[in-house]
């Protein structure tokens, strides 16, 4: 739980209580580590999965509305869908997060 509260820089306590229930939810499940049995490793599920996917899509469709007005037809389009690939590129290299 301390690198996740680290990584969004919360409370051990809070961000415990969240993954709860994200674990309620059936969107996460804790495994023990292997490398270090005192902590957790949290695993998405199948629904967490999906939970993702839809939730990339409607940012995705977010932007694109928040967009149209000053990038309308084609090209708004194209800006949305290029800046949700950075946004997407920049995650996946740990860029822009919060540090904690």
């Amino acid at each position: 739980m301390a690198n996740l509260a680290a990584e969004f820089a919360t409370g051990i306590g809070a961000t415990s209580k969240g993954v709860d229930r994200l674990k309620k939810q059936a969107w996460v499940v804790r495994r023990t580590n292997p490398s270090d049995r005192r902590s957790s490793l949290l695993d998405l599920t199948d629904d967490g999965l999906k939970l993702v996917e839809a939730t990339e899509a409607t940012f995705a469709e977010t932007l694109a509305e928040l967009t149209a007005d000053v990038l309308d037809g084609p090209s708004g389009l194209a800006a949305a869908q290029a800046l949700s690939a950075l946004r997407s590129a920049l995650e996946h290299d740990r860029i822009g997060l919060p540090t904690g």
